[in-house]
């Protein structure tokens, strides 16, 4: 039972923002009318009456692609010199990229 009040306060919640955030726009296009209602020994008849009706605009949201050129940082490895060990070799190939050189 908390699970559906929970769900219907989160839908509430998301229209209240797609209104407030002019994403969905309503309108009122026809009032709602009560239906005349008699009571007799025959019983209660009812005639007449109209539901609302409304105009509902919603947002939208275009979705494509496009080419784009997205510039790549390029990568420079220095493999150990004869008899120095990969840290060692590494270690001095870190300090030639921190200096720039």
């Amino acid at each position: 039972m908390r699970a559906i009040i929970f769900i219907l306060i989160l839908i509430v919640a998301a229209v209240l923002i797609a209104v407030a955030s002019g994403f969905l726009n309503i309108r009122q296009t026809q009032s709602a009318a009560v239906p005349n209602v008699d009571a007799s020994r025959g019983g209660v008849t009812a005639s007449g009456g109209q539901a609302p009706a409304f105009d509902i605009e919603t947002g939208s949201v275009a979705v494509g692609t496009q080419q784009q050129t997205v510039p790549l940082p390029t990568v420079q490895v220095n493999p150990p010199a004869q008899g120095q060990d990969g840290a060692a070799g590494n270690a001095a190939g870190n300090a030639t990229a921190n200096t720039g050189r």
